[in-house]
């Protein structure tokens, strides 16, 4: 079946919702969901979104906080182009029913985070991104123009490779036509036709045997781009959140806020010893890749598979109130967070590299733009500032709306695409070679490219993934597709690109650490 719209958006967060909104009033919009609409990263996002709001706040003190956090390799155009644009899109997001917390004077309850030097962090109590999601939603939901296709995995972008071109990294002026995209409630492959195609898929926790980020989140939109030769950089800064409940049974893991230490809360080991200030003057507060560093070396030289975070000393109904989702989720496990330690584990988080974007949110593929986690901006630098990525997505799904309505009446839709063409495949009755192979992967980005790296371990890991990308491939090109092993290729991809340019990145900075090269070099750059 061959779908036609003016604009193809793949991924259902705050930037694939938020772009939707704001074309679709030029023309027709598809939204393609994984899964469904509430299933994505922003859902899950519970500290909040930055943006000056304070009178005794500026954007020069927002810019050099995220400056100092992403390790001197920020784009600070980039930066001064979110943080000065971040209050009027937070106006957008009330208008779209989203309702921050207010304190009893009627003026926004702040909290402040680890690396922000004011309080700047607006949010809903404890579950921010579950109320921005929501209220997108219902936005979406009421728009005519709108189409949302549940359930629905985009397999490859439509280049000129399918239509029989040869296309390397070096072609120029690739073009994005659409995609191909398979449908789970009939197994069938559709083609989506577009003027315009917007990627918004999220993280790529999942290539970890532990993260918080749902089972949704295996990279496909850096993968697709990646094989369609669209430039992908950064890789190697993934940001593990250092507080994640510790719960080896759970999957994904529960989210601790960042705001519970900018709330007062206190890491421990496990002897009840704050150790924090061991490693930073800023203790707790620090930013998350000193935390998480830090907790990680504290459990190496203890040999415990935790540490502590203590709110006790807060005020308990003060805590149920601010963060009545952590206290519930914590008191089902057997833990009272206003008497008793919560223990806590770094898990993986957020990735900071990803697809290159310009200001204009536009990929390095003509026609195809790209924001949110998946998008690699120049913001996060090597590592990302606490409730900065909410914004930048927002921001740039802006700037990828106004651009992108600006050159639509250039393109038209590309009649020529063949369909899908599965001849001589059929369905796999081995299941098992995809879930091992998926665990194997797990395994080995969590071993050999977690916290602290080397170039042994980098090395080694190299070596595994090679191995189990020639059985996937084969095994894909036999197999009538399934989102199961489409979403194997794609954290294969995704994985190969973070071993490999954490190899290029001689020296330790941000969010990646190597025992070969534990100083950062003088000049910003790779080599």
């Amino acid at each position: 079946m061959i779908h036609k719209f003016d604009f193809l958006v793949i991924g259902s967060g705050i930037a694939g919702m938020s772009y939707a909104l704001k074309v679709a009033e030029k023309g027709r919009v598809a939204l393609l969901c994984k899964t469904t609409l509430e299933d994505a990263n922003t859902f899950y996002a519970q500290g909040g979104i930055a943006s000056v709001t304070l009178p005794w706040d500026d954007f020069e003190k927002h810019i050099q906080d995220t400056l100092i956090a992403g390790d001197g390799i920020c784009d600070k155009q980039v930066v001064e182009k979110v943080v000065r644009e971040a209050p009027q899109q937070i106006e957008e997001l009330i208008r779209w029913g989203v309702d921050f917390d207010k304190d009893k004077t009627g003026e926004f309850d702040l909290h402040k985070e680890g690396g922000h030097s004011e309080f700047r962090i607006l949010h809903h109590k404890d579950n921010t991104g579950q109320e921005i999601q929501e209220s997108l939603i219902n936005a979406l939901k009421s728009h005519p123009n709108i189409q949302v296709f549940d359930h629905h995995f985009a397999i490859e972008i439509l280049t000129q490779h399918h239509l029989g071109e040869k296309v390397t990294k070096d072609t120029p002026n690739i073009e994005c036509y659409g995609a191909y995209v398979l449908d789970e409630g009939t197994n069938e492959i559709h083609t989506f036709l577009s003027k315009v195609t917007m990627i918004c898929t999220g993280g790529i926790g999942n290539i970890y045997q532990t993260t918080t980020n749902p089972l949704v989140a295996t990279g496909d939109g850096i993968a697709i781009v990646y094989r369609a030769k669209g430039l992908v950089k950064d890789m190697e800064f993934v940001q593990f959140h250092p507080t994640a409940l510790y719960n080896p049974m759970e999957r994904p893991s529960f989210l601790i806020t960042e705001a519970l230490r900018g709330y007062g809360g206190v890491l421990r080991n496990r002897a009840g010893k704050e150790f924090m200030y061991k490693y930073d003057e800023r203790g707790s507060l620090a930013p998350r890749d000193i935390v998480a560093r830090a907790i990680d070396n504290e459990m190496k030289s203890s040999g415990c598979d935790f540490v502590y975070l203590d709110i006790t000393h807060k005020d308990p109904e003060e805590t149920k109130k601010e963060y009545p989702t952590i206290y519930e989720k914590c008191l089902n496990e057997g833990i009272d967070i206003t008497k008793e330690y919560i223990p806590v584990a770094p898990a993986a988080h957020y990735l900071c590299g990803g697809i290159v974007v310009d200001l204009d949110a536009r990929t390095t593929i003509n026609r195809l733009y790209a924001a949110g986690e998946c998008s690699r901006t120049g913001l996060h630098g090597a590592n990302r500032l606490a409730s900065n990525s909410l914004i930048e997505a927002i921001v740039y799904a802006d700037a990828a709306a106004k651009h992108s309505i600006i050159h639509l009446s250039n393109y038209t839709f590309n009649e020529h695409i063949p369909v899908w063409n599965d001849k001589g495949t059929s369905l796999t009755e081995e299941m098992v070679l995809i879930t091992q192979s998926a665990k194997e992967v797990g395994a080995i980005m969590s071993n050999y490219v977690g916290i602290v790296r080397s170039n042994l371990r980098l090395e080694r890991a190299l070596e595994r993934l090679d191995i189990i990308y020639k059985e996937t491939e084969n095994l894909f090109v036999r197999s009538t597709v399934s989102k199961d092993i489409c979403e194997l290729r794609n954290i294969i991809n995704v994985g190969y690109l973070v071993i490999k340019q954490a190899m290029e990145r001689k020296e330790s900075r941000g969010l990646h650490y190597t025992i070969d090269y534990p100083r950062r070099n003088n000049v910003a750059g790779r080599k």
